[in-house]
């Protein structure tokens, strides 16, 4: 309890109900390795907190942008809310840190997987609009966005995903199409890891994990893009909002005024597909 005192106190936030807020750092692994050991884990919460999160871009979205369409509007939040938006988001308030972790998970590199943090920062959100409200979570929230909502202020046409920017790319070099093959999943099904290769020509320019296989397709095109960056000078265009690994904020300096200036369902059990250039 003294450590989730503690992490209330530096993200700035009167938090009332410790326990909500401790249950929110509680990983399933936790729970399975060391029974009895906490209340709960926090799925439940990050259920909440998805939908918290969401409201809170989309307001601001429609808000910022009065003359953008449906799917525009969606665009822009989805460049903000996605596994590696909120994983971002969770790096600028340490929490990996906090997290309760089963050993093999935390060994595995848990605490910076960003699926995993982005799933601890839905829950985080879920937990403080329980003990909070909706007003202040909101606001807390808006702090700490307003890089990722600053940087999706841009032209549509910009707003687009690594695996429409590599598709994209690659048709206009060689008329190829990317494939995408997972190479390995690992894991029980709850915590299941996909590694995904990505092959132009029958060569692999990429590779990524995820908790899902569009996460892990998603990390491959990035890195996809990356070394055709470095083999060719014809510019790719770069994503509206950065997609490096979430950086960990340094103990004591996290909280809503110092935020760094910004960057699914589980697929089904086919091992190859074709890039159609969605997320």
């Amino acid at each position: 309890m003294a450590s989730a005192a503690a992490f209330a106190a530096r993200l700035g936030l009167p938090v009332g109900n410790l326990d909500l807020l401790e249950q929110a750092l509680v990983h399933a692994s936790y729970l399975h390795e060391h029974p009895g050991a906490a209340p709960g884990h926090n799925e439940r919460l990050e259920f909440l907190g998805d939908a918290v999160v969401n409201l809170v871009v989309s307001e601001a979205v429609y808000a910022r942008h009065p003359t953008d369409d449906e799917g525009l509007l969606s665009a822009r939040r989805a460049a903000i809310v996605s596994t590696g938006g909120l994983a971002r988001l969770a790096g600028r308030i340490g929490l990996g840190d906090e997290l309760r972790l089963g050993e093999g998970e935390a060994q595995r590199g848990g605490r910076r997987r960003p699926s995993l943090l982005a799933s601890a920062f839905e829950a985080l959100a879920g937990a403080l609009y329980l003990d909070l409200g909706f007003g202040p979570t909101r606001d807390w929230l808006l702090t700490l966005l307003e890089p990722d909502l600053a940087a999706v202020d841009l032209p549509g046409s910009v707003l687009k995903s690594p695996k429409s920017r590599l598709q994209e790319y690659t048709q206009r070099r060689s008329g190829a199409r990317p494939v995408y093959r997972v190479v390995e999943a690992t894991g029980p099904d709850h915590e299941k890891l996909f590694r995904v290769v990505v092959e132009v020509d029958g060569q692999a320019v990429g590779f990524g994990t995820g908790r899902s296989r569009r996460d892990a397709e998603t990390e491959a095109a990035e890195a996809a893009l990356e070394t055709l960056r470095r083999r060719s000078a014809d510019p790719i265009a770069g994503p509206t909002v950065p997609e490096a690994a979430p950086e960990t904020a340094a103990p004591g300096t996290a909280g809503p005024g110092t935020v760094a200036p910004a960057a699914a369902a589980p697929e089904g059990d086919e091992t190859t597909s074709t890039d159609t250039g969605g997320r």
